[in-house]
């Protein structure tokens, strides 16, 4: 029974390869991105499970959606990022990572797992949404130019609190957790706080080069992670 579960996770793993050569060959992410990404994988396949795995893979399909939605408006605003690094994705994954190695152990670490992953989507749904709407600068609530640290919107908001249901949800479908009210709000309100606190760290640290954007994304998923860890 043993030798069969590991033959399947390492099919899995296969599948993972085949996943990190097409985000490279779609130009999602840089080459190092690419290892990265299927490093974390192989972790989290092996320590949690392949569902926990497809959780995050769901954050890069929208992820990778919100990056293209209206990729010629952002062309033209200078907003569009295009491929990410290894520093993207370490610092929109590392703690989800961490979780998972201890989810199987201990209930509250699947908690600080959703919460992670629910934060890093809910940022990068409102940022890459977001900066299609009239943005204003958190701290003073000043209309700013879309794209600045710190910046958020209505439209920013909305998407990313969706993004973040939706990884909840996700996870109760998944089997992660099940208690699917619970998945909700596990997603939801670490997702919202820990974007606002991403808002946060770039209006008073990221616009004065105190911090970078990888800092300041790896601080709010951890604020996610423990947040998601209170609520269970």
């Amino acid at each position: 029974m043993v030798e069969k579960l590991i033959m399947i996770n390492w099919g899995y793993v296969l599948i993972l390869f085949l996943l990190g050569f097409l985000t490279y060959k779609r130009k999602s992410l840089d080459a190092l991105g690419s290892v990265v990404m299927i490093i974390m994988g192989v972790i989290i396949i092996f320590s949690a499970g392949f569902n926990w795995l497809l959780l995050i893979l769901i954050f890069l399909i929208l992820s990778l959606a919100a990056t293209k939605f209206s990729k010629s408006y952002k062309k033209s605003l200078g907003e569009f990022e295009g491929r990410r690094t290894s520093k993207n994705v370490i610092s929109n994954g590392i703690v989800a990572v961490m979780m998972a190695a201890f989810g199987g152990y201990y209930l509250s670490f699947v908690g600080g797992f959703i919460g992670a992953i629910a934060t890093a989507t809910a940022d990068t749904l409102a940022s890459e949404i977001g900066v299609l709407h009239q943005p204003r600068l958190i701290t003073t609530f000043k209309k700013v130019e879309p794209g600045t640290d710190g910046a958020v919107s209505v439209l920013g908001t909305v998407a990313g609190m969706i993004g973040a249901a939706i990884v909840g949800i996700c996870a109760y479908l998944l089997g992660i957790i099940n208690n699917p009210v619970l998945a909700i709000i596990l997603a939801v309100i670490p997702g919202t706080l820990g974007c606002f606190m991403d808002s946060i760290l770039g209006a008073v640290f990221e616009r004065k080069d105190l911090l970078t954007n990888e800092h300041v994304n790896l601080i709010a998923t951890i604020t996610g992670a423990l947040i998601g860890i209170l609520l269970v």
